[in-house]
């Protein structure tokens, strides 16, 4: 697996149940290469404009991303995964979404 791939990893659900949810592999860290991602979600009302990231089926990349519907990549749900908890990967996002992905949270990071 390799960064901007969309992966399945377990996810703990608010209702404590565990799912396999998709999740955007951002950046891979030193020094065990695990991954920093974020959740992707069909809850479009959770958005935050201007920092979340929508995927649509109108988007070139949306057929190679493996998602079955209109998600929101959310940047303000993040974790660092070993790569032994990711299952595998469903697809991939454009290398453009990915950068501008890195360049949304940095902003934010740097900003705040």
């Amino acid at each position: 697996m390799k960064e901007a791939d969309i992966a399945l990893t377990p996810i703990p659900q608010a209702d404590g149940t565990i799912k396999n949810r998709p999740v955007v592999l951002l950046r891979e860290l030193p020094p065990y290469q695990d991954f920093l991602v974020c959740g992707i979600s069909t809850q479009l009302h959770q958005e935050v404009v201007g920092f979340d990231d929508v995927i649509s089926p109108g988007d070139p990349d949306f057929f190679g991303s493996g998602l079955r519907a209109k998600s929101l990549i959310r940047l303000g749900f993040l974790a660092v995964l070993p790569r032994n908890q990711l299952i595998g990967s469903i697809g991939v996002i454009s290398s453009e979404r990915h950068e501008r992905l890195l360049i949304t949270l940095s902003n934010y990071l740097l900003s705040h």
